[in-house]
């Protein structure tokens, strides 16, 4: 099945080319990059203006390292759309969307009633996120 492309933004989805991480060197002007598992986040920071879009790839559901680098790159203060692409699975988004993704390719389709309905299904969470809630703990000790 084909790819689809779920927004959780207001604005237009980028249109630039995506470029692999590993030839970012030769593309030092790219609008959008891709992230795969073991690449460094953390190597996008003096980039982090010029850049449009941030693929992070899960080829496999089970293939955390993602979320961290999506963290990261919330936490350096990165405001472009994070699309998380590959093995997404619908039961997961919510925690993508705590670690700061506002955008999903699955590899099988998911609509954009159920990414809805996953992320409100947690409304409380335990855990700092990027997504501007309040942690529990947070809430009960100030």
């Amino acid at each position: 099945m084909g790819e689809t492309l779920i927004r959780l933004r207001d604005d237009a989805a980028s249109t630039a080319p995506v470029v692999p991480f590993a030839d970012l060197g030769d593309h030092s002007n790219a609008r959008a990059v891709r992230l795969m598992p073991g690449d460094d986040a953390r190597a996008l920071r003096p980039l982090l203006e010029q850049l449009d879009l941030v693929e992070v790839a899960f080829p496999a559901y089970t293939d955390g390292r993602g979320y961290s680098a999506a963290r990261i790159l919330r936490e350096y203060g990165y405001t472009g759309e994070l699309r998380a692409v590959g093995d997404v699975l619908v039961d997961q988004i919510s925690h993508y969307h705590r670690c700061g993704f506002d955008a999903f390719a699955p590899v099988q389709p998911i609509t954009r009633a159920a990414v809805d309905k996953a992320i409100a299904t947690w409304p409380a969470v335990y855990q700092r996120t990027v997504d501007g809630r309040t942690p529990i703990w947070a809430l009960r000790h100030g």
